[in-house]
Formats: C-alpha cells, structure tokens, sequence
C-alpha cells in the first residue's frame, strides 16, 4: 500500500504567491516535495507521470519568478501540468485526477484562474501566448505571457507559424523550450550553470552575448572541455540560428533541473526581455523517479502503480484491445501486399503501428505531432501508387480536416484512414472523445466511412480498406478491450454499402454503427422480458449507406431507431436523409435518432460517459418503449 510522502515545506505552499516569500533554498526542499507528491497522487489516480516529473523545476521556477496567475502561463499540450494544479490551489483535489467530478488531466479555463488557456492538443501554445501579448498591448488584461512547449509540439506546423508571427510583431513574449529528447553532458551543463550565475545580474544584451560566446568567459581550466561541448552543441546552435532569423531571442541551453540556474535565467528574462525570446531547457522526462525514467514510454500515460517498484496495477485483460488487432490486421495485409504503408503522428504506441513498424521498418512513416502534413502525405503516396493507412486519433484527425477535403477528397485518392479513440475515451475528457468524425467525413463526396461493431467486424474492415482503391475510406473503433468474440481467420472485404441483420424482430428495428451493438443487445434482451422483440442492424457503413436494408427495416416496422456513438449530423442525420427523399416519413414511421447530446462530457469512466449520454443499454430500452408509446415502469429491483 502506498503511503504519503512528507511535505513540510511544500504543505506551506497553497498558492504561487507563497512560493515568492520563500528563499532559493526553501524552493530546492518545495521542487523535491513536489516531485514526490506527484508521484504519489497518480501512483493513485494513473495519468500523465513522465511529463510532469520533467517540468517540475521549471514549474517552481515560473510560479515562484512570475506573478501567476496576473502573467500568463500557457502549458503545451498540457498533460505535464500535476505539480503545477498542486501549487495553484487546487492539491486537495489532485487525487481526483481524471476522475469523474474531478480535476481534468489538462489545464482548464472553467478548473482555475491559474489555467488562462485549456489545451489538450500539441503546439497551441505560442499562438495563445502571442494572443494574450497582443491584448495585453491593447488595453486587455495586464501581464506577461508565458509559453511552455515542448521539442515534440514544436514538429507542428502551427508552432512556426505562431513563431513567424511572433518575430514580426516583435511583442514581449517568453517562450520556454521544454526540450527532453536530448541529454546534458556534463561540460555543457557546468558552462551553462557558470554563465547562469555570472551574468544573471547583467544587462540582457550582455547575457546574450555572454551565451554566443561563452567559451572566452570560462575560466582556463575548462576551457578545453568546453570547446569539445561546443562542438557537441552545434546541432544545438542551428535552433538557435532559426529562432533568431525568426526574429526571436535565443538563449540556451539551459539545465531544466538545476534549479539555480532555472532561477537566475528566468529572473534576467523578466528584467530584461522588450521582445519575443526563446529559453532552451533541456529536461528529462520521468525525472526523479527510476521506474518513468527507465521506461521506453518514460511514464507517459500510467495506471495505478505501487510507488516502490514502480510495478502497475492493471486488470487482466479479457480480449484483444481494438489497436491491437488493428495493427495485427495491417500487419497481415501488408504481407501479402507490398504497397501497403502506414502513416502515424506521433502516435505509432497509441495508433498501434509500433509493431507494424517493427516489422515494416521503410514502409511506416511516423511525421511527428503533424497531422495536416500526415494527411496530404498520404495523398502524395496514394497518388505516388501506394495503399497508405493514416492511423490517427478521431479527435487529432480534426486538425487535417481541410486537407482531407481538398487533398484526398476532391482528388479522390484511396487514403485509408484508420480512425482510433472513436467515441468516448473516459478520462482523458472531452479533448480526446472521438465525437465528430462521422459527421465531418460522410459530408464528404465519394468518400467511403465504416465503424466496427467488434474486433472481428474490424479485422473485416482492415481488409475492405486494403481492397479498396476507388476513393478515400474510413474506419472508426473505439479505445479498450474488444468484446471478446471469435476472430476471422482468413477475413475477406466486406461489400461496400451492406450491413448485416444481427437479430430478427417486429414492430421496432435498432440500427447501430459502431460499437454501441453490445448495449443494443443488452436492450433487445431486456425488452423481451416484456414481450417487445425488436429487429437488431449492424449498419456497418454510414456512408454508403445500406438504402435496401434500412428502407425494408423502415417498411416492415413500426419505428426505427439510430444508434452511433458520434454527434448530430453523422449516421443518424444520412438515415433521415434517405427516409426523407423516399417518402418514408409520410406513411408515419416513428423514427428516433441516439446521438452524443449537444455537450462536450467531462472525464468519468466510459460507462459514466455514455451515461451522460443517453447511450447505454437503459436507455435505448427507454426509447424503445417511447417510440412504441408504451410507457415505462418503474425501475426495476
């Protein structure tokens, strides 16, 4: 069993405005207890681990240097900031993490005063720094703004557009370069900490020259090393270059961990900065605790885990997660066909590709946090002769959404994509839910869209996306554990535009895409306990759609009723559509249409989720009994 760390120190903490009465040695024993209380809390809750033990001196730093919550503090993605909920008031709830009711797992502009921008996406940072910089000039809110963002955030192309932007205008804005790819060697480090203390107290400009030429500044005897770390820095000087032609102060770079020096530099950089700037940290993600730094993932996303041995506390699994079979699909497909690839954004762990890359090492691309470039790459590819599968996130494929219009679509070129976290994920809250890709895809001409009812349905749906060459298709499935039923084993493409009668009835037909066909069934069992029998459809495709299937189900019922785990304007609004142009509506079918309601649902379990919902089991029973006009009893015991 876990048990608390001691805090004096920290327990003296309950807002930033604390920090700044503390002297530099009492915020040393504050970042240690910090460190600890973090690892402590999501040792409880799961989370987001490795990223916040790497911001954990930079985030004393800024709390204790700044005057938060007046200047801003923008986090990029956001997800590594714990130790900053715990100092801004809100350590009492930081074990309801990602909880339902609880804290969000991202910074939240409705959770605190202390959180001026939610974020939850990559590389938005600076863009929302140059905005408050902006407003700040014009009248608005008063303070500095403060961007932190992180060496993958930077891949984006949004980030250098902010950049760009930010050069050109040339407003005083602070840009912390989170940057935990590389590591430190050890002259860079005593270079870095020498100047940080010898020229905190200088003119700006001083210190900025101070870091272009720091080897003339040291003392003789490391002079020599120095020299040696330099050149081991040249790659580094490149960035620094960039940022400068950008019309960007860059200094660095800097020890992230070594507190003095985070300290020293960030307090000249308030002193002294009258335009944009870029401080380099470096950082190491996982920071402080061996378990998250010795991982391949450096803790990323955990479950609940024993704080000693670093060991998880996950339940077994009773089937193959959908990624999973997913990547064991393609795997098996690009086997057989050597023009398969694959696309990720920095995603190949979570979209699955991992193991297809492994694999196929020349045939899989991972093009960083990039997913406008992700997509028109696959185009190019596709168009180059390739059978390219974008594998991205639902709610990360938004931010393609014009090239998946004018660069797929218009162009009719066959990129498949490969949809993963469609629906509701469950804590990581309404920035992740994969709520909209059915209605922004199937508004598209010539575009082909599925989403699996079951892993078996999805290994199907692999191999339809493989076959099919006559434009851009889709397949969505959801996070988590399939349902555990027999796999195909030789799976051949399913008829484009057919679904499958799961279940004969009478008088009310379901008409499911996606996985929501498990609580269906839950339903149709409960409701023949009253001797209501209902027809079960697995649509398969909201577009094309089944018009054969659903027009027979809409003759031969009484009503029809649409089931999909996405937002109004998706499958359900196609069905319409079609019982509309047919006249349907007219011989007076009672038609209902179960869609995500017209909210964005916090984090709670998926269950809670769908329950917010209206999606589960209970209530299509409900709907059911109302389209029928039969009312509903009192719950049952």
């Amino acid at each position: 069993m876990n048990t608390r760390p001691e805090t004096p120190t920290l327990d003296k903490v309950h807002l930033p405005a604390d920090l700044r009465r503390l002297s530099d040695a009492d915020l040393h024993r504050v970042a240690d207890e910090l460190r600890a209380e973090t690892i402590s809390a999501v040792s409880e809750t799961g989370g987001h681990l490795g990223a916040g033990l790497g911001v954990v001196e930079l985030t004393v730093g800024i709390h204790a240097v700044f005057d938060t919550p007046r200047d801003k503090l923008i986090w990029d993605v956001s997800h590594q900031s714990y130790p900053h909920k715990i100092l801004t008031g809100r350590r009492d709830r930081i074990r309801t993490l990602r909880q339902k009711d609880g804290l969000s797992g991202f910074c939240k502009r409705s959770e605190s005063e202390y959180d001026p921008f939610g974020a939850a996406h990559s590389s938005t940072s600076i863009s929302a720094g140059l905005g408050f910089a902006t407003a700040r000039d014009l009248g608005g809110d008063p303070g500095d703004a403060i961007a932190v963002i992180g060496d993958g955030a930077l891949s984006a192309g949004m980030a250098y557009e902010a950049m760009n932007n930010a050069g050109h205008m040339g407003k005083r804005l602070i840009i912390i370069l989170n940057d935990n790819e590389m590591s430190i060697a050890p002259p860079v480090g005593a270079m870095s900490s020498y100047l940080s203390r010898l020229y905190a107290g200088a003119p700006f400009q001083e210190l900025k020259a101070a870091a272009k030429g720091a080897v003339s500044f040291l003392p003789p005897p490391f002079q020599e090393g120095a020299k040696r770390a330099k050149d081991m820095l040249k790659h580094l000087a490149v960035g620094g270059t960039l940022f400068e032609e950008l019309g960007i102060s860059y200094l660095g770079p800097i020890d992230g961990h070594d507190l003095d020096q985070v300290l020293a530099v960030l307090r000249t950089v308030k002193a002294r900065a009258d335009g944009p700037i870029v401080i380099h940290a470096i950082t190491k993600k996982g920071k402080g605790y061996a378990p998250a730094e010795g991982a391949a993932d450096k803790g990323h996303g955990v479950g609940k885990f024993d704080v000693v041995t670093g060991e998880q506390k996950k339940a077994k699994s009773n089937a193959p997660s959908y990624t999973s079979v997913f990547a064991k699909a393609l795997t098996a497909e690009a086997e057989k066909d050597s023009k398969i690839v694959a696309v990720t954004a920095a995603m190949p762990d979570g979209t699955g590709l991992k193991s297809f890359m492994d694999r196929f090492a020349s045939r899989c691309f991972d093009v960083g946090i990039a997913e406008q470039h992700a997509v028109t790459f696959a185009a190019g590819l596709a168009a180059g002769g390739m059978k390219p599968f974008a594998a991205i996130y639902s709610t990360f494929l938004q931010r393609g959404y014009d090239q998946i219009v004018h660069d797929v679509a218009i162009q009719r070129l066959p990129v498949r994509f490969a949809i993963d976290r469609a629906g509701l994920v469950g804590a990581d809250g309404a920035t992740h839910a994969g709520a909209f890709d059915v209605a922004f895809l199937s508004n598209l001409p010539g575009f082909t869209v599925m989403a699996a009812a079951d892993e078996a349905e999805l290994v199907r749906m692999v191999a339809t996306a493989a076959a099919h060459d006559e434009g851009p298709i889709a397949f969505r499935f959801p996070r988590g554990e399939g349902v555990g039923v027999e796999m195909p084993v030789d799976a051949k493409p399913l008829e484009i535009g057919k679904g499958r009668i799961v279940r004969e009835g009478s008088r009310v037909a379901l008409l499911s895409f996606g996985t929501r066909l498990q609580e269906a069934e839950v339903a149709c069992e409960k409701l023949a306990q009253r001797g209501i029998t209902p027809t079960l459809a697995d649509a398969r495709f909201a577009k094309p759609l089944d018009r054969e299937m659903i027009l027979s189900l809409a003759r031969d019922h009484e009503a029809l009723i649409t089931l999909e785990e996405g937002a109004v304007g998706g499958f359900g609004s196609h069905v319409a559509q079609l019982l509309a142009d047919e006249g349907v509506f007219d011989r007076g079918l009672a038609y209902r249409s179960m869609v995500l309601p017209d909210i964005f649902i916090d984090q709670a379990s998926p269950r809670d989720m769908y329950d917010v919902a209206g999606l589960n089991a209970e209530q299509i029973e409900a709907k059911v009994l109302a389209a029928l006009g039969v009312e509903m009893m009192s719950k049952r015991a």
